[in-house]
This record gives structure tokens, C-alpha cells and sequence, in this order.
């Protein structure tokens, strides 16, 4: 595989999110905000990037029987590290996300990379896809959180754009609105893709 296709798979070929279906519980509890779904898509993007780097660096002196958890130690160091970052330097952003920052430990996305891809390839290749993965989860979660946002609260970005007489359908910044909203993409990307086949 060429790197332009690692970095870029990603974004819409194998999107976490609407076409392999992982990291789902961050994508229904961050995507209430664009600026949720863009600081959580950051942070994981970072993880995913990092980690993917240093088990790609090291996979050839990792015994085969204890592989997991040293992939685990590796993403819950690169995860803390994002976790303490946030605390200090963005506290509103990371009060925001809550326990889903130190939650990235178990996404199985970060997991999957790890051993799908950076425990087989060399170190170019695994941080392409790690970056490209981490831009596509950010793409998926941007898209829901702008339609949530918009019609739920009428704004973006905590800007309003819609004038005083827009009434917000509340429900979609509730959990059933994260359902059906991802829902609707993940319907709309499977159409586009049985389009594409035929």
C-alpha cells in the first residue's frame, strides 16, 4: 500500500466511525458540540498518531505472548500525558469531556491500529495511518456534532446562526438525538458506497 493511501483511508474508505464502526461510545457522548467533538477528535488523534510511532519503533523486541498489554502500557502513557495537558491548558474543554479523555485507553480504535497495523509495519506507514485515522474519527464526530449542535441548540460553536425565532429540537443534543443522528450517516455512507459499486 502507497503511504497517500494510509494517510488517507481514513477520512472515508475505512472511517472509524461510519464504516468500521469503532470508538462508537465517544462519538454518541462527545459529538453534543462542535467543540467537544473537535477537542476529543484531537486528543485521540495525538494517542493514535504517538502510540502507532512507538509500537512501530519497538514491535520487533516485543515477545508475541505479552504484546497487548505493553501496546496498552504504551497508549495509557500517551494517553495521560493528553489527559494532563488538557487539565492544564484547556480545563473547560477537558471539564467538558469528562471521563471520556481517560477513557481513550480503552478505545478500540487506538487498540486496533496497534495491533492490525503498527505491530506489523514499519514506522512511516503506521504514523500515517495513525494520523489518518485520528483525522477521520475527528471528521466523523465534527459531522455529527455540527448537525446535533445546529438543530439541537442552534448554534455552532456556541455561536447562534439561526435568528430568535428558531426552535431547537432538543432532543438531538440528548443521547437518542446522538443515536439517530449517527444512525442517519452511517445509513447515508452505506447508500454511497452500494452506489459506488454498482
Amino acid at each position: 500500500m502507497s503511504a497517500s493511501y494510509e494517510l488517507f483511508k481514513g477520512l472515508y474508505k475505512e472511517n472509524p466511525i461510519f464504516r468500521v464502526l469503532l470508538g462508537l461510545c465517544p462519538a454518541l457522548a462527545t459529538s453534543n458540540s462542535l467543540q467537544n467533538a473537535v477537542g476529543m477528535g484531537a486528543a485521540a488523534t495525538f494517542v493514535l498518531f504517538s502510540s502507532n510511532f512507538i509500537i512501530s519503533l519497538i514491535r520487533k523486541g516485543v515477545p508475541n505472548k505479552i504484546r497487548i498489554p505493553i501496546f496498552i502500557v504504551v497508549i495509557a502513557t500517551f494517553v495521560t500525558i493528553t489527559d494532563l495537558s488538557l487539565q492544564a491548558f484547556a480545563p473547560t474543554l477537558s471539564k467538558s469531556l469528562g471521563v471520556f479523555v481517560p477513557l481513550i485507553v480503552v478505545n478500540c480504535i487506538i487498540l486496533g491500529r496497534a495491533e492490525a497495523f503498527a505491530s506489523k509495519n514499519g514506522v512511516l506507514l503506521s504514523i500515517l495511518d495513525g494520523l489518518g485515522m485520528g483525522l477521520g474519527f475527528t471528521f466523523a464526530l465534527s459531522l455529527v456534532a455540527i448537525v446535533r449542535e445546529l438543530l439541537g441548540t442552534g448554534k455552532l460553536w456556541g455561536i447562534p446562526v439561526f435568528g430568535t425565532s428558531f426552535e431547537p429540537m432538543l432532543i438531538l443534543i440528548l443521547p437518542p438525538g446522538a443515536f439517530l443522528t449517527l444512525g442517519l450517516f452511517i445509513g447515508f455512507f452505506n447508500w454511497l458506497e452500494k452506489k459506488r459499486a454498482h
